[in-house]
């Protein structure tokens, strides 16, 4: 059987900074880099933040609410972004936080929903978006195992769901020593579901090993510009590096990918030159007894291989060899 394809996410998030038109670009640099899909992060501040805190006796604005819904698009934007990305040929989806943004997902007839680490243990939301009967990809990020435990019970409550457990390490960047990929390995084997990589590092080495882990789903944050003001453009892949990213997961994948058989053609040219075989030292005549010192053990490969040298010595010879011929059995006998 072959291995499961590598499904590769675009994270989007919200690097569109409220422009429908840089959402569409981003769209634009998934598409042209080989991503499966593109996903961003629909968030309707109301349904995450507090507007503002009480401090001391008074009411202190939420500066992080005020940045989202600065940097909000519309449902309308987020309606013709959809039809962009379609046309494309891309399928879209987000990361949502609330019931409104589960219905736009519903709307689009997303073919995943994601939910993100911070709602790991939000069981009425997992809830809701398990009741939707579409797949679930849920991250992982600042969580126990025993957390993910009660998630995907919780979500398998609502009935057969088709759920991809993501593992991630809530850090932005996150250096590939602490990716702590070994939970890879825990996921797959308390919870016996597909298992992806939600890489926050800054090369493709964390993705590479997640790869040879069996990892069947990458998330990779995107953007125009590093430098831009924003969430999560500081940690994010440019789109050359970006590219390179995806040609480098795909050769992963490559790389992983059963053989059906272990020695392949380019490697066969190889061994040919590369491995030994036995040839007369001497011109050999007929009815002759041969010893270690009648034959030499040296490359290119032939008939008789090195280690058939044991059957060799004391065997007689049937006919002529000249010197440096390749020894074969025909002309041996015991």
């Amino acid at each position: 059987m072959p291995a499961p394809s590598v499904h590769l996410i675009a994270e989007a998030g919200t690097n569109h900074a409220g422009r429908r038109e840089t959402a569409e670009e981003l769209v634009r640099v998934a598409q042209q880099s080989g991503a499966n899909s593109v996903k961003f992060q629909i968030i309707y501040p109301e349904g995450l933040y507090l507007p503002e805190f009480f401090q001391n006796g008074n009411y202190v604005a939420n500066e992080v609410f005020e940045k989202r819904r600065a940097a909000m698009l519309s449902d309308d934007d987020w309606r013709r972004v959809h039809e962009f990305t379609r046309a494309q040929g891309l399928p879209f989806s987000a990361s949502v936080f609330d019931r409104r943004g589960l219905a736009l997902l519903d709307e689009f007839d997303a073919p995943y929903i994601k939910i993100a680490s911070c709602d790991l243990n939000n069981t009425p939301f997992l809830c809701e978006a398990a009741a939707l009967g579409r797949r679930l990809i849920v991250s992982t990020g600042m969580s126990t195992l025993a957390e993910v435990e009660a998630a995907v019970t919780a979500i398998f409550k609502e009935g057969p769901a088709d759920l991809v457990l993501m593992h991630c390490v809530s850090m932005y960047p996150c250096p590939v020593a602490q990716m702590n990929l070994a939970f890879i390995d825990a996921l797959r084997c308390a919870f016996g579901i597909p298992v992806g990589l939600s890489d926050h590092t800054e090369s493709s080495l964390a993705v590479a090993i997640a790869i040879a882990k069996g990892v069947t789903w990458i998330e990779k944050h995107i953007t125009l510009d590093r430098t831009a003001v924003g969430f999560d453009h500081a940690y994010a892949m440019e789109p050359a590096s970006f590219a390179a990213y995806v040609k480098d997961v795909r050769a992963s994948e490559a790389a992983c990918r059963p053989q059906v058989n272990k020695v392949q053609p380019a490697e066969a040219n190889v061994r040919q030159r590369a491995r030994r075989a036995l040839y007369a030292a001497r011109d050999l005549g007929p009815g002759e007894t041969l010893s270690e010192t009648d034959f030499l053990i040296v490359r290119p490969e032939g008939p008789l291989r090195p280690d058939e040298a044991t059957r060799v010595v004391g065997a007689r010879t049937n006919r002529g060899f000249k010197r440096f011929e390749p020894l074969v059995w025909e002309g041996l006998s015991a």
